[in-house]
């Protein structure tokens, strides 16, 4: 305690937001991430409505998706899914029966504790969870999930809705008033099960026994906001604080999964659809893929490039074509030249003129190519378009906008262009990012349909990856680049901004890497540290920030 303690002077809300299991848990994240606790205790709760607390036996409001338990429902009683999802005691049976380590898994859900990561078969992936869940609430415990992303609603949150209908408090969107009244109603016991984004892994769930964590490897699992968490590491430090199961789940998991020393549960057997390696023809167009996107249909077209092409010549002066405002590329999209980086609409840089040769390749060139292919009607989902599935005879063409969790699909074919963009992205994870949306994409093909991904490197270790369905090669180059760049897998990263003094005071840490630049009068530190570091870290950031030497620290930025 303090030395001193002001007095208590006014008790605003009857309502307790956190007890001894959610503090050790904030002031985990507080020292993780390098954040004051009182803002890792705001993040942990929705805004306060006054008026929800007294209304708490009220009828339900409209807004967040939820729905009100069943007639008798017993808190903490042993509920079994509606499909089916429990098993009972001994083997394995459902989908979990062709799986290694099942059991493992099933007894920790039923009352034990611990770490799994995941890897579905493609047409297994909603199946699992609603097992998953089944499995903790059979043993009389809760269990929450989390999904990357609202909208549309995936497809596996969908799934545990279904199966355990009036048990669910969907904790997605909504206005301010219906989120913390479906807080407060999570907060009384009365749902068994929570499913939400990210701060559904706070959810205030009495009798936790399961996070399920939904496309670990989803880029939006990472908070963007101080303190800057990922709901991965917060689920496995939750389950360990109250003696829970916390599941990483993906089809391509993560290198941070890898390094857990969690338990892996994957299929016996390879359950992967065929991924036929072909090289690029003309404008991405290989003579197999052409043939393939003949005879399918319903197949999807992924391009991770928008629009129709690239402006490579001013054709009025002859000059290479860039923005005359912020000399980046100009891109041509939706008829328009403009600005890939300042949206500007497209001048030339030398002359001011509107007059570009485009060199096609994109979303909207692949679209036009592929109607002259396909016998079936060919659409695109443009950036802003509402994701869906492709019809029962359609092509489908789009980017990472358009592939979501929508669940087994069974297409045709899924085409994979413009792999070898991926290796040339910026940033430490854009290799695994583009790797983990193939995958999604590539399940679409099970049970009987087939994947052609277009690259002019078929042994590189990302490709192979999607051949094989399994991530271990990719994951071993992927920690060796990180580590050849001086960022480790496991490390913690921060950048720390500041005066000119920081360099030195962040040298005695001995950082596994210490990069200094400049920012205006401020000094950028962009430093990776082992992890048992962090919390001397922590007490240096606070104690410079008192003296003003330190002035913003950020955990675990975009590289």
């Amino acid at each position: 305690m303090p030395e001193r303690v002001l007095p208590v002077r006014r008790v605003l809300s009857p309502v307790r937001f956190f007890d001894e299991r959610r503090l050790a848990l904030a002031r985990w994240i507080s020292e993780r991430y390098v954040a004051p606790l009182a803002a890792v205790l705001g993040a942990m709760v929705p805004p306060r409505v006054a008026a929800e607390e007294e209304a708490l036996g009220g009828p339900h409001p409209r807004g967040v998706r939820s729905a009100p338990p069943a007639s008798g429902a017993r808190p903490g009683a042993p509920v079994a899914p509606a499909s089916g999802g429990a098993v009972a005691a001994g083997a394995p049976v459902g989908p979990l029966a062709s799986y290694v380590n099942a059991g493992r898994l099933i007894d920790a859900l039923r009352g034990g504790a611990g770490a799994f990561v995941l890897r579905p078969a493609p047409e297994d992936e909603q199946r699992l969870a609603v097992a998953c869940v089944g499995e903790a609430l059979a043993g009389g415990r809760r269990a929450i999930l989390i999904v990357p992303e609202a909208d549309p609603l995936p497809a596996t949150a969908a799934a545990v809705l279904e199966a355990f209908g009036s048990e669910v408090a969907l904790f997605l969107g909504g206005d301010r008033r219906s989120r913390y009244r479906t807080w407060l109603e999570i907060a009384a016991g009365r749902y068994r099960v929570v499913v939400g984004t990210r701060p559904a892994v706070f959810a205030p769930l009495p009798e936790l026994g399961l996070l399920y964590v939904s496309r670990e490897s989803h880029a939006r699992h990472r908070e963007e906001r101080a303190p800057y968490h990922h709901v991965r590491d917060v689920a496995l430090a939750r389950a360990r604080i109250e003696g829970a199961v916390a599941v990483a789940a993906a089809l391509y998991p993560s290198v941070e999964s890898s390094i857990l020393g969690a338990v892996l549960v994957e299929p016996r057997g390879r359950r992967w659809p065929p991924v036929e390696v072909v090289a690029p023809g003309p404008e991405g167009r290989a003579p197999r893929l052409v043939a393939a996107l003949r005879s399918a249909r319903r197949a999807f077209l992924y391009e991770p490039l928008p629009g129709y092409g690239i402006a490579r010549v001013c054709r009025a002066c002859g000059e290479p074509a860039a923005c005359a405002g912020c000399g980046g590329v100009l891109r041509r999209q939706a008829g328009a030249v403009r600005c890939a980086v300042c949206g500007a609409e497209g001048r030339c840089a030398g002359c001011g003129a509107a007059d570009f040769g485009v060199v096609r390749g994109g979303a909207e060139r692949v679209e036009e190519w592929a109607r002259g292919v396909a016998q079936v009607p060919v659409a695109r989902i443009a950036p802003g378009d509402r994701p869906r599935a492709p019809g029962p005879a359609e092509v489908l063409v789009g980017g990472v906008e358009a592939v979501k969790d929508l669940g087994p699909l069974g297409l045709d074919l899924v085409g994979i262009l413009d792999a070898d963009l991926a290796a040339r992205r910026p940033g430490l994870s854009a290799l695994e990012r583009a790797v983990a949306t193939w995958f999604e994409a590539a399940a679409w093909a099970r049970p009987s349909g087939r994947v052609i991904v277009q690259t002019r490197r078929p042994n590189d270790p990302a490709v192979q990856a999607l051949v094989t369905g399994r991530p271990e090669r990719l994951h071993r180059a992927e920690a060796a680049r990180r580590a050849a760049a001086g960022f480790p897998v496991g490390s913690a990263v921060f950048r720390v901004l500041g005066s000119a003094e920081l360099v030195e005071h962040l040298r005695a840490l001995d950082p596994t890497t210490l990069l200094v630049s400049g920012s205006g009068a401020a000094t950028v530190c962009l430093l990776a540290l082992e992890l048992a570091r962090v919390p001397a870290f922590g007490r240096l950031a606070r104690s410079l920030a008192e003296r003003g030497i330190v002035t913003r620290v950020e955990a675990e930025p975009h590289l």
